[in-house]
């Protein structure tokens, strides 16, 4: 019921996490190569995006081959030896710290990231060979479960590692009303804390793993039933259908329950300050004052079972 501002994870929560490979963009060789080194480069991988790439590659009848070795570089990407060759499929700030220059890229990484598109650069050896642009489409009930939010006086942040370009295409989209991007994992719990000494009593909405911690230290953890065990574990309320509408109908509930204790805590006192004084002082017949008293815990159990008639849907 206190909580003015929420903060959305993107993956999984308020897109669909189910991401597709949708440009495959060459730089150097032929995209068949490309998708067959980033492919097995990310057979290892447990990201949603790093999935999106394999099943691409193994939809257009690119054989892959297991890695010789993979490291994952959280919030960042992968590193991998396929062939004897090292393979590096992440973001621009992976291949900056590998010595990888990535100048040639960037007017395709504007396009891409402009369009809501998490795009991976690929490189070999040290060379960069072409870029893998990544679309999860948002939730269709996203834009219209943040309009409700802000209806009801609430605060909407999302907070993503995805870069600022691509955070805010996508906040857009969704009527985000501010964007906290490049957070790599560690990163989550701090943004929680920061957000919490500024706009006091916050709740968390995600899915993942990564959100396990900002989870449990957010005033209110909603994790989305579709997601990982950690994150359910980890939080307050889940949505067993990950729809968000379930985090307005919590909001709802909430300042529906807060009015049914302020309407039970009038009637008993209402009931016991007139009538017990009036038996205490002998005029009223205590039989009277006792009847007063079961009035009022007959008025508030009725009254609290009326709960159940508050209209506290999200959707209309």
């Amino acid at each position: 019921r206190e909580v003015k501002t929420i903060v959305f994870d993107k993956t999984g929560t308020l897109t669909l996490g189910r991401p597709q490979v949708t440009d495959v963009v060459v730089l150097e060789g032929d995209e068949r190569e490309l998708l067959r080194l980033a492919g097995s480069a990310e057979q290892g991988s447990e990201h949603p995006v790093g999935k999106a790439v394999v099943e691409s590659a193994k939809l257009r009848g690119v054989a892959l081959s297991a890695p010789d070795e993979f490291e994952t570089v959280r919030g960042k990407g992968v590193a991998a030896r396929v062939g004897g060759r090292k393979v590096l499929v992440g973001n621009a700030r992976l291949l900056q710290e590998r010595g990888v220059e990535i100048a040639v890229a960037e007017a395709d990484l504007v396009r891409l990231e402009g369009e809501a598109k998490t795009t991976m650069l690929v490189a070999v050896d040290g060379q960069l060979i072409g870029l893998l642009a990544v679309a999860d489409p948002i939730k269709p009930e996203s834009a219209e479960a943040i309009g409700a939010l802000h209806g009801l006086g609430i605060r909407t942040v999302m907070l993503t590692g995805d870069n600022q370009r691509v955070a805010e295409a996508i906040a857009r989209r969704a009527g985000i009303d501010h964007v906290v991007a490049g957070v790599l994992p560690d990163g989550k719990v701090a943004e929680i804390q920061r957000l919490q000494a500024e706009y006091g009593a916050v709740a968390m909405v995600g899915d993942g793993i990564n959100d396990a911690p900002a989870l449990t230290q957010a005033n209110v953890g909603v994790a989305i039933g579709t997601g990982t065990d950690i994150a359910i574990e980890s939080a307050d309320i889940t949505l067993v259908r990950g729809d968000l509408w379930g985090v307005v109908s919590a909001i709802k509930l909430s300042h529906a329950t807060f009015r049914k204790i302020r309407q039970n805590l009038f009637w008993a006192f209402f009931y016991n300050l007139i009538m017990i004084p009036l038996a205490v002082l002998g005029l009223l017949h205590p039989a009277l004052a006792e009847i007063a008293m079961a009035s009022s815990s007959i008025t508030v159990v009725t009254n609290a079972n009326l709960l159940r008639r508050a209209d506290i849907r999200g959707r209309r």
